[in-house]
């Protein structure tokens, strides 16, 4: 993906948190994205504690499509995955990732938020635990304030 695309996609995902945040929900959103890196083939927001929005995305896409075309796909997310959904990725066979914001930045927003103990552990870390050279882009200065404020606002009235 070039810069305009990575951007793009950030900003459909902040909206897929948008809209998750409207539904009730915290505000994550994911999209995967085709080899291409024009075409969104699937959208997730965030539905729990359990079920992040990469996550559910990702185990929907594996049942979806096979391990060479996912491999070729682009899961492109608001916050840095954390620990548990980087693994689903890496299981789901996603081979690139592009993120908005890290989740270390998240975590000083949220700070000790009993609805958000982040996990403190990068997603190049356990991705670099396994056999596959996942690809990592983030986080994309460019957007990032924009899914930050999302957070800001939402994290400081809960």
């Amino acid at each position: 993906m070039n810069r305009t695309q990575v951007r793009q996609a950030l900003r459909r995902a902040n909206e897929v948190a948008r809209r998750a945040l409207d539904s009730g929900h915290h505000p994550f959103g994911a999209v995967l994205v085709a080899a291409d890196g024009e075409a969104v083939v699937m959208e997730q927001g965030n539905v729990d504690a359990v079920n992040h929005a990469e996550a559910v995305l990702a185990r929907d896409a594996a049942a979806r499509f096979d391990p060479e075309t996912l491999w070729t796909f682009t899961l492109v997310t608001t916050v840095e995955p954390c620990a548990m959904c980087a693994g689903t990725q890496y299981w789901a066979h996603i081979g690139r990732l592009v993120y908005g914001m890290s989740e270390r930045r998240l975590l000083e927003m949220t700070g000790n938020h009993a609805e958000n103990p982040t996990l403190d552990l990068p997603c190049r870390e356990v991705f670099a635990r396994g056999q596959k050279a996942v690809e990592v882009i983030g986080p994309v200065a460019e957007v990032e304030e924009e899914i930050a404020a999302l957070h800001r606002d939402f994290w400081r009235r809960r």
